[in-house]
Protein backbone atom coordinates (compact mmCIF):
# COMPACT_ATOMS: atom_id res chain seq x y z
CA UNK A 1 0.00 0.00 0.00
CA UNK A 2 1.49 3.56 -1.16
CA UNK A 3 2.02 6.59 1.45
CA UNK A 4 -1.40 8.16 0.11
CA UNK A 5 -3.27 5.16 0.44
CA UNK A 6 -2.37 4.81 4.29
CA UNK A 7 -3.24 8.69 4.94
CA UNK A 8 -6.38 8.29 3.74
CA UNK A 9 -7.02 5.88 5.83
CA UNK A 10 -6.16 7.60 8.88
CA UNK A 11 -8.29 10.57 7.37
CA UNK A 12 -11.34 7.93 6.76
CA UNK A 13 -10.74 6.97 10.61
CA UNK A 14 -10.00 3.12 9.47
CA UNK A 15 -7.87 1.58 12.21
CA UNK A 16 -5.97 -0.62 9.15
CA UNK A 17 -3.99 2.52 8.97
CA UNK A 18 -2.03 1.61 12.05
CA UNK A 19 -1.77 -1.53 10.88
CA UNK A 20 -0.30 -0.57 7.50
CA UNK A 21 1.61 2.26 9.23
CA UNK A 22 3.69 -0.64 11.38
CA UNK A 23 3.95 -2.99 8.18
CA UNK A 24 5.61 -0.76 6.32
CA UNK A 25 7.08 2.10 8.73
CA UNK A 26 7.61 -0.19 11.88
CA UNK A 27 11.00 -1.54 11.42
CA UNK A 28 11.77 2.16 10.49
CA UNK A 29 10.51 3.74 13.40
CA UNK A 30 12.14 1.05 15.79
CA UNK A 31 15.72 1.86 14.52
CA UNK A 32 15.38 5.73 14.97
CA UNK A 33 13.60 4.88 18.49
CA UNK A 34 16.72 2.54 19.45
CA UNK A 35 19.46 5.05 18.49
CA UNK A 36 18.03 7.38 20.28
CA UNK A 37 16.76 4.93 23.60
CA UNK A 38 19.02 1.83 23.92
CA UNK A 39 16.46 -0.26 25.19
CA UNK A 40 14.23 -2.79 23.00
CA UNK A 41 11.70 -2.39 25.15
CA UNK A 42 11.15 1.29 25.72
CA UNK A 43 11.47 1.47 21.77
CA UNK A 44 8.28 -0.66 21.41
CA UNK A 45 6.79 1.94 23.34
CA UNK A 46 8.41 4.62 21.46
CA UNK A 47 6.72 3.21 18.17
CA UNK A 48 3.34 2.60 19.87
CA UNK A 49 3.59 6.10 20.93
CA UNK A 50 4.78 7.33 17.10
CA UNK A 51 1.39 5.40 16.09
CA UNK A 52 -1.23 6.88 18.51
CA UNK A 53 0.43 10.71 17.72
CA UNK A 54 -0.17 9.83 13.75
CA UNK A 55 -3.50 8.81 14.79
CA UNK A 56 -4.23 11.73 16.54
CA UNK A 57 -2.54 13.97 13.85
CA UNK A 58 -3.84 13.23 10.88
CA UNK A 59 -5.93 14.74 10.25
CA UNK A 60 -5.76 17.57 10.38
CA UNK A 61 -2.65 17.41 9.02
CA UNK A 62 -1.63 15.59 5.65
CA UNK A 63 1.69 14.85 5.55
CA UNK A 64 3.71 15.40 2.37
CA UNK A 65 6.02 12.28 3.28
CA UNK A 66 4.17 10.00 5.79
CA UNK A 67 7.94 8.53 5.91
CA UNK A 68 9.79 11.67 7.39
CA UNK A 69 6.34 12.45 9.45
CA UNK A 70 6.85 9.18 11.06
CA UNK A 71 10.32 9.68 11.65
CA UNK A 72 10.17 13.32 13.23
CA UNK A 73 7.26 12.04 15.47
CA UNK A 74 9.48 8.72 17.00
CA UNK A 75 12.77 11.15 17.05
CA UNK A 76 10.69 13.70 19.09
CA UNK A 77 8.45 11.11 21.34
CA UNK A 78 12.23 9.19 21.73
CA UNK A 79 14.16 12.09 22.68
CA UNK A 80 11.42 13.48 25.13
CA UNK A 81 11.45 9.81 27.05
CA UNK A 82 15.45 10.29 26.45
CA UNK A 83 15.67 13.28 28.47
CA UNK A 84 12.94 12.22 31.11
CA UNK A 85 15.08 8.94 31.85
CA UNK A 86 18.42 10.56 31.98
CA UNK A 87 18.01 14.27 33.19
CA UNK A 88 21.02 12.96 35.44
CA UNK A 89 22.76 10.84 34.29
CA UNK A 90 23.68 10.03 31.01
CA UNK A 91 23.36 6.79 28.84
CA UNK A 92 26.38 5.89 26.72
CA UNK A 93 24.10 5.31 23.83
CA UNK A 94 24.56 6.44 19.88
CA UNK A 95 22.19 9.07 20.71
CA UNK A 96 24.30 10.61 23.72
CA UNK A 97 27.78 9.87 21.79
CA UNK A 98 26.71 11.49 19.03
CA UNK A 99 25.46 14.97 20.78
CA UNK A 100 28.99 14.59 22.80
CA UNK A 101 30.96 14.94 18.77
CA UNK A 102 28.45 18.04 18.36
CA UNK A 103 29.41 20.12 21.29
CA UNK A 104 32.73 21.40 19.79
CA UNK A 105 30.18 23.12 17.12
CA UNK A 106 27.37 24.04 18.78
CA UNK A 107 27.73 27.87 20.88
CA UNK A 108 28.63 27.32 24.71
CA UNK A 109 25.25 29.13 25.37
CA UNK A 110 22.94 26.66 23.62
CA UNK A 111 22.73 22.86 23.70
CA UNK A 112 21.85 20.97 20.83
CA UNK A 113 19.42 19.41 23.57
CA UNK A 114 17.69 22.49 23.96
CA UNK A 115 17.37 23.61 20.38
CA UNK A 116 16.66 19.93 18.41
CA UNK A 117 13.50 20.47 15.92
CA UNK A 118 13.15 24.18 16.67
CA UNK A 119 14.35 27.83 16.44
CA UNK A 120 16.85 29.82 14.62
CA UNK A 121 19.91 27.07 15.33
CA UNK A 122 17.96 24.32 13.38
CA UNK A 123 17.25 26.48 10.34
CA UNK A 124 20.94 27.59 10.60
CA UNK A 125 22.02 24.08 10.38
CA UNK A 126 19.45 23.06 7.76
CA UNK A 127 21.15 25.99 5.78
CA UNK A 128 24.31 24.64 6.27
CA UNK A 129 23.67 21.23 5.20
CA UNK A 130 21.82 22.11 2.01
CA UNK A 131 25.56 23.17 0.71
CA UNK A 132 27.00 20.35 1.73
CA UNK A 133 27.97 17.74 -0.70
CA UNK A 134 25.32 14.95 -1.02
CA UNK A 135 27.83 12.55 0.70
CA UNK A 136 28.68 14.70 3.89
CA UNK A 137 24.91 15.88 4.41
CA UNK A 138 23.76 12.30 4.38
CA UNK A 139 26.59 10.95 6.90
CA UNK A 140 25.41 13.89 9.17
CA UNK A 141 22.02 13.69 9.05
CA UNK A 142 22.23 9.94 9.71
CA UNK A 143 24.61 10.30 12.80
CA UNK A 144 23.14 13.41 14.26
CA UNK A 145 19.70 13.18 12.97
CA UNK A 146 18.85 9.17 12.99
CA UNK A 147 21.69 8.33 15.32
CA UNK A 148 22.83 5.61 13.78
CA UNK A 149 26.24 4.30 14.27
CA UNK A 150 29.54 4.95 12.91
CA UNK A 151 29.78 1.73 11.65
CA UNK A 152 26.03 1.56 9.96
CA UNK A 153 26.87 4.51 8.16
CA UNK A 154 29.86 3.46 6.68
CA UNK A 155 27.94 0.09 5.63
CA UNK A 156 25.07 2.21 4.06
CA UNK A 157 27.43 4.45 2.06
CA UNK A 158 30.19 1.73 1.30
CA UNK A 159 33.18 4.21 2.87
CA UNK A 160 35.67 2.81 5.96
CA UNK A 161 34.92 3.40 9.61
CA UNK A 162 37.65 6.04 9.76
CA UNK A 163 36.44 7.79 6.41
CA UNK A 164 33.05 8.34 8.06
CA UNK A 165 34.49 9.69 11.25
CA UNK A 166 36.87 12.05 9.39
CA UNK A 167 33.78 13.18 7.10
CA UNK A 168 31.91 13.61 10.62
CA UNK A 169 35.22 15.65 11.94
CA UNK A 170 34.99 17.95 8.72
CA UNK A 171 31.57 18.39 8.57
CA UNK A 172 31.42 19.64 12.37
CA UNK A 173 34.52 21.67 11.86
CA UNK A 174 32.80 23.76 8.46
CA UNK A 175 29.39 23.76 10.36
CA UNK A 176 31.29 25.11 13.69
CA UNK A 177 32.47 28.07 10.92
CA UNK A 178 29.47 28.80 9.41
CA UNK A 179 27.72 29.14 13.24
CA UNK A 180 30.81 31.46 14.30
CA UNK A 181 30.04 33.53 11.00
CA UNK A 182 26.18 33.42 11.60
CA UNK A 183 26.82 35.40 15.40
CA UNK A 184 25.83 32.18 17.23
CA UNK A 185 29.69 32.34 19.06
CA UNK A 186 31.10 34.83 20.67
CA UNK A 187 34.46 35.94 19.63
Amino acid sequence: MDDNEIVDLYWKRNEQAIKETNEKYGAYCLKISLNILADMSDSEENVNDTYWQAWSSIPPQRPNSLKAFLAKIARNLALNKYKAAHTKKRLASEFAISLDELDSCTPSKITVEDEVGIGQLSKCISDFLRQQSTDARGVFVCRYFYCESVNDIAVRFGYSHSKIKSMLMRTRERLKSYLKQEGYFEE
